[in-house]
């Protein structure tokens, strides 16, 4: 037993103390946190404008074709560039997507944290999309009828009554958004970034000793996703209260 928890030590101390290795997990525990929170923040900004147009060219796009066919024409074409864009990002892989972003799109940046924050935001903005296109669609169109009645127009009956609804509805699924976001951003390291999978790989080069850094990083991403699983929770009983 002494023998078994001595090997344990020296395989700790080799892996983590000696040289500082642990540095490298807190420097790719920070770029990976910060990668999930700016590509999440263009997510939903991303993902809130393609939902609108899209939901508003399913709800309103027969109406604007026989009373504003310009208008009609103009949401046509966004709605293509939307669809288009869902298509693509949804159907290929986010490896891929980051590897494109990187090596193709801005191959004349240095900047990698900054490409990766962008790829995983435009990917991640595909799925918000649709949760928030669900959540307008499922909203009852009494209510934009009652928009109207108080003298909104479409835009302003969903700023002041649809989208605050539909993100209420939507809450609990975004943050599972962001728990998945935060697991893909693990394959940053494929385009050089120190996040916290390629800290624990870096680790393992060094010292030939893959148990140890790799357990590690896998416990700490399942340390934060419990966390975060726990305050969903939390915000869902708080909603479910509320709504009461």
């Amino acid at each position: 037993m002494s023998e078994w928890w001595d090997g344990i030590k020296a395989d700790f101390v080799l892996n983590f103390i000696k040289e500082d290795r642990w540095m490298l997990l807190v420097t790719g525990l920070g770029n990976t946190l910060k990668i999930t929170f700016v590509a999440l923040i263009i997510g939903i900004f991303l993902g809130s404008i393609v939902a609108t147009v899209r939901s508003t060219y399913d709800k309103n796009g027969a109406d604007m074709a026989k009373r504003n066919r310009g208008g009609y024409v103009v949401l046509s074409i966004f709605n293509i560039i939307c669809k288009l864009y869902l298509t693509v990002i949804r159907g290929t892989p986010m490896v891929v997507q980051l590897l494109i972003m990187y090596f193709i799109i801005f191959a004349s940046s240095k900047n990698g944290l900054m490409v990766a924050m962008i790829a995983f935001g435009i990917n991640s903005g595909a799925y918000v999309a649709e949760i928030i296109r669900g959540g307008i669609m499922s909203i009852d169109n009494g209510q934009f009828e009652a928009g109207r009645s108080l003298g909104f127009n479409y835009g302003q009956t969903m700023i002041y009554i649809i989208i605050p609804q539909v993100f209420k509805a939507v809450l609990p699924t975004l943050c599972n958004e962001f728990i998945v976001l935060l697991k893909e951003t693990s394959v940053a390291g494929y385009i050089g970034i120190r996040d916290l999978t390629k800290g624990g790989d870096i680790i393992r080069a060094a010292t030939y000793s893959p148990f140890m850094p790799l357990i590690t990083v896998a416990l700490i991403y399942l340390v934060m996703v419990v966390i975060l699983s726990a305050l969903l929770g939390k915000l869902e009983r708080r909603l479910r209260r509320d709504e009461r």
